[in-house]
């Protein structure tokens, strides 16, 4: 019995490089863009990860245009990009009648439409493709060192930024009011949500790497409800969906990636139905819900 759950929990990650290095990479990501997450959701900002992260596919295909496989050149694209439309969005909406979820939608269309048409013209697409749609495996000991180094600052920036980040959460305009801090923390936050989402791309794809940072975020809700607890939770949720779906990946041989935000997304219908404040507790007790 011990010999089965070894074959099956452990040794793909004890006998294969690739296997450890890819969960690493993993964990680093769960342990950066998950905490962007939790403050995206509690921001009602989940969409505008969706939308940086369409974003930074022009900038990577650039990258790949100028560099071919180089991954400073893709990251420095995509950091680019992202910024650029995070940046453009932000600012169009202090100057004009749209507010910034209208902004974002029209530049992340322009920018997926723009970075479709630059993969599509690359006669050497498919190692591209296996980059910007999820590459887990392929992570090698480069690509570990840029994850690690984009963790160590997303969670010394978090750490720094704390209190205001929170205020925001809670009340943007009373920040904005009284307080200098209130644009610098805006424009920081979307600094690292873009980052996160360039170190998401290198082993989730642009279009799964808001995967991590999401739902980990909304299945911890229905769990905690304090702070330090749901970003604690959601740490553990983005770690146990990361080995789970690297797991499902190795015995049946899928996609890595999907494999990766499909386990994340039966975490998250778990936590709907089974969580603190999850359905099940909902139908049991709805008196005391609603009293709670």
């Amino acid at each position: 019995m011990l010999d089965v759950l070894y074959q099956a929990l452990l040794a793909p990650f004890i006998d294969f490089g690739f296997m450890r290095r890819a969960l690493v990479g993993c964990l680093a990501l769960s342990s950066s863009a998950t905490p962007v997450g939790v403050f995206l959701m509690l921001r009602r900002m989940s969409l505008t990860g969706d939308a940086v992260a369409h974003a930074i596919l022009p900038g990577a295909a650039l990258g790949y245009m100028v560099a071919g496989l180089s991954l400073g050149a893709m990251t420095l694209g995509g950091l680019m990009a992202g910024w650029i439309v995070a940046l453009l969005a932000g600012g169009l909406a202090r100057i004009t009648v749209l507010k910034e979820d209208a902004n974002l939608a029209v530049f992340y269309l322009l920018s997926l439409a723009l970075g479709v048409l630059l993969v599509s013209t690359q006669n050497r697409n498919i190692d591209l493709l296996h980059l910007l749609f999820g590459s887990v495996l392929a992570l090698n000991n480069e690509a570990l060192v840029l994850l690690a180094a984009i963790a160590t600052l997303t969670l010394i920036l978090l750490a720094v930024f704390l209190r205001p980040l929170i205020l925001e959460c809670l009340d943007p305009g009373f920040l904005k009011r009284h307080s200098r801090l209130g644009t610098l923390t805006h424009l920081v936050f979307l600094a690292l949500v873009v980052l996160n989402l360039v170190a998401g791309f290198q082993a989730l794809g642009t279009l799964m790497a808001v995967g991590i940072m999401i739902l980990p975020a909304t299945a911890a809700r229905f769990w905690a409800r304090q702070l330090d607890q749901l970003l604690v939770v959601a740490v553990g949720l983005a770690v146990l969906g990361s080995w789970s779906g690297l797991l499902l990946s190795w015995h049946w041989d899928l996609p890595t990636g999907p494999a990766i935000i499909l386990m994340l997304g039966c975490l998250h219908l778990i936590s709907l139905f089974l969580g603190r404040d999850g359905l099940l507790k909902r139908w049991i007790h709805p008196a005391k819900h609603l009293t709670s």
